[in-house]
């Protein structure tokens, strides 16, 4: 189960901007203002911590489907 991976990507215009890797940890920007939201994120712990969690509720209960 350690190698189940949540990712949410943000895109606009077909360009993707921002991303979350639970990997990761954090935020990534792709342009000049994903890097700037990227850093905004980053710095809200609480955020961090909610999109982490989504590995658990999302990717985790799911599991057995797939």
């Amino acid at each position: 189960l350690k190698d189940i991976q949540y990712i949410r990507s943000n895109y606009y215009n077909k360009l993707e901007l921002i991303r979350f890797d639970s990997n990761v940890g954090k935020f990534v920007g792709y342009t000049a203002a994903g890097v700037r939201q990227a850093e905004i994120w980053n710095k809200d712990t609480s955020e961090i911590a909610r999109r982490k969690a989504q590995r658990d509720t999302y990717c985790l209960h799911n599991i057995g489907i797939w």
